[in-house]
């Protein structure tokens, strides 16, 4: 599976988790030259506090357009170490 933002690819990997209808792609995948850190948090019931990176094309900035669970509930283990993408981040085969 491929993440595309402004026409670039931004992830790609066939090591994909699908939680929820999100798909998690292993950090170690995504383009680090894109992300931009992101001071912005947000929790799950099941899975913990989520981080987020924002990400930056041609000088234009996608505000929290991925996200992260560093220390996932362990139930949410599945989601370690991988990130998802939204807010127009096209997640294609």
């Amino acid at each position: 599976m491929k993440a595309i933002w402004k026409g670039t690819v931004v992830a790609e990997s066939d090591d994909i988790v699908l939680v929820e209808g999100n798909a998690y792609f292993p950090a170690s995948a995504v383009r680090a030259d894109v992300l931009q850190h992101s001071n912005h948090h947000t929790y799950c019931p099941w899975k913990g506090q989520a981080s987020y990176h924002s990400l930056l094309i041609d000088g234009e900035l996608n505000r929290d357009a991925a996200w992260f669970y560093p220390d996932p509930k362990p139930e949410a283990e599945m989601v370690r170490d991988r990130v998802a993408f939204w807010r127009g981040v096209q997640v294609v085969d």
